[in-house]
């Protein structure tokens, strides 16, 4: 669409989680040339099996899921690249950003921030990620009912969580590692009115089966506490410098401040998933990188042509569409999921539009 000597794709995404990946899916299968600029790592990645995604079945790891989804964002037309990007600015002179990455810079029209956050993480001894220890109360609930459950912190979100997890499972207690509960004294008095247990001892230990799985803690006293697995509540690290450099606005809670199709306070920036606010969970990721994916496609493409710049550009000729630039035109042709199967670019068809911009 405005793929030219002057941009070098229409829309950049900065991640390569859940959100992202969609998000680069919409744009691409859209028609509007796309980058995927990932670093590595992320929650999603940290994932040992896939939770409460429909058509995922639950043996498939988080590299597994994101590697499929790479595979899906390219094969429809998009690039994905491995690296860092450390800085989006606006243009001076037009509609669009430069983009600086550790291998040079890159000019796009629309930016979608899929930057996510890292948990913070308590001192060990910890069991592994997966194998007791657990992020996401509503990915892993399940895998707990009627187990011995601990929640880590001192905070709001750990007296809630535990709480909630009597849903699951009657044994339940908060782990302060030596540290004073900051809770308030209404969370207190909640607290004080549900069968959960406040263990205020600092750990010395952990004892785990011949799969790595936690069996118990140990702990200074030397008292010993059996437990499946649990979840640290320590909060999050988001990853905003991006975001700030631009000066987006930011919520009190750190999150990114979006509107309903992930638009930020800077017109042409989107965030999506775990930078935003809500529940930290890949369909819901999904679901913002693709509502978002929608957005930007409404937002740049040029067709229909409005009666204003009708009357200004005069009407769409032949020689104008498709707006697609011959690159997505040869994929979408070659692509097994062509109308009625692949075939190839017919050299007297009508190159896309951006051509000739």
């Amino acid at each position: 669409m405005y793929t030219d000597e002057q941009f070098d794709y229409d829309v950049a995404v900065v991640g390569g989680g859940p959100a992202g990946l969609t998000s680069a899916l919409y744009t691409t299968r859209l028609g509007m040339d796309t980058v995927v600029v990932n670093r590595g790592g992320g929650r999603a990645a940290m994932m040992t099996d896939t939770h409460n995604v429909i058509g995922v079945t639950e043996d498939v790891s988080g590299n597994e899921f994101l590697q499929t989804a790479r595979e899906q964002v390219e094969d429809y037309g998009g690039t994905y690249r491995r690296g860092f990007v450390e800085s989006v600015e606006p243009l001076d002179d037009t509609d669009g950003f430069d983009v600086t990455t550790a291998d040079g810079d890159l000019t796009v029209k629309r930016v979608v921030l899929a930057t996510g956050f890292s948990d913070e993480r308590p001192d060990p001894p910890l069991p592994r990620t997966g194998k007791g220890l657990h992020w996401c109360l509503h990915c892993d609930a399940f895998m707990f009912v009627g187990e011995p459950v601990f929640v880590m912190g001192t905070g709001e979100s750990a007296a809630y969580v535990a709480m909630i997890m009597l849903n699951y499972t009657d044994d339940v207690d908060i782990l302060t590692r030596g540290e004073e509960p900051e809770w308030s004294e209404d969370t207190q008095k909640m607290l004080d009115n549900h069968p959960v247990e406040v263990v205020e001892t600092e750990l010395s230990g952990k004892r785990t089966d011949d799969d790595g799985w936690l069996e118990a803690y140990e702990f200074e006293d030397g008292s010993v506490r059996e437990y499946k697995g649990g979840f640290p509540m320590l909060g999050s690290d988001y990853h905003a410098e991006i975001a700030d450099g631009l000066g987006v606005e930011r919520n009190d809670d750190g999150t990114v401040a979006v509107g309903d199709h992930g638009e930020t306070s800077v017109p042409g920036v989107y965030a999506v998933g775990d930078l935003t606010p809500g529940h930290n969970q890949i369909p819901v990721a999904m679901g913002e990188g693709a509502d978002a994916g929608i957005a930007i496609h409404k937002d740049l493409r040029k067709y229909p042509r409005s009666v204003e710049d009708i009357e200004s550009e005069g009407p769409v000729e032949d020689v104008d569409v498709p707006a697609v630039s011959p690159e997505l035109f040869a994929t979408a042709l070659g692509h097994e999921g062509h109308a009625a199967g692949p075939r190839p670019v017919d050299e007297d068809e009508p190159e896309a539009a951006a051509d000739d911009d």
